[in-house]
């Protein structure tokens, strides 16, 4: 966890939803539902790149600049079933309803989706679809709040950002466009993540 982020958290609320994440992921491994968890990401190009391993006397060069950004939803399991949508423009509670509404149609039992207290998930807007989204056999549980750790998609959006998009894929739009496809299409796949 980011130390700098416990002190903001209120303890009280910190226990019992841990407590009720932990009953949600009892429940899904014993297949009575499934359980994502959901985020927002966006990606341009401006590296992630914290280091970079190279030759000896090898210079790596990334040219920093500023470009368009392509801003991803994402909603995924930890059976690496993942599902998202991604535009140019800004992530809001429009975007993120929409994207919910197209996740409604492909679910084949009771789902939770986990998300964090974003401005966008509290919505007006966002709050009146929760009833609609109930009877279609989908929840909505509140992370709680300044706990980014217990989202798991954030292990997707730091292992595309620092593991799996190389330096060459940043050296265009079109580059990084493909790449991202790549690490899209591939996921569950060719890219994995392995939860505990």
């Amino acid at each position: 966890m980011r130390c700098w982020l416990k002190p903001l958290q209120n303890q009280e609320e910190y226990l019992l939803k841990s407590e009720q994440l932990k009953s949600l992921m009892s429940l899904a491994k014993d297949d009575y539902l499934d359980l994502y968890f959901a985020d927002e990401s966006g990606f341009s190009l401006t590296p992630s790149i914290s280091y970079h391993w190279q030759q000896k006397n090898e210079n790596v060069k990334i040219v920093p600049r500023h470009s368009k950004r392509i801003n991803v939803f994402g909603i995924m399991s930890k059976n690496n079933d993942l599902f998202q949508c991604h535009h140019m423009g800004k992530i809001t509670s429009d975007f993120v309803i929409q994207a919910i509404n197209e996740f409604s149609n492909i679910i084949t039992k009771k789902t939770v989706i986990c998300l964090d207290n974003a401005r966008i998930h509290h919505s007006k807007e966002f709050q009146t679809q929760i009833s609609r989204w109930k009877k279609l056999d989908i929840d909505i549980f509140y992370l709680p709040k300044y706990s980014p750790h217990l989202n798991s998609i954030e292990i997707l959006w730091r292992k595309i950002k620092y593991e799996w998009l190389r330096a060459k894929d940043y050296s265009s739009w079109e580059t990084l466009e493909k790449a991202l496809e790549n690490i899209f299409s591939g996921f569950g796949n060719i890219y994995n993540i392995i939860f505990k």
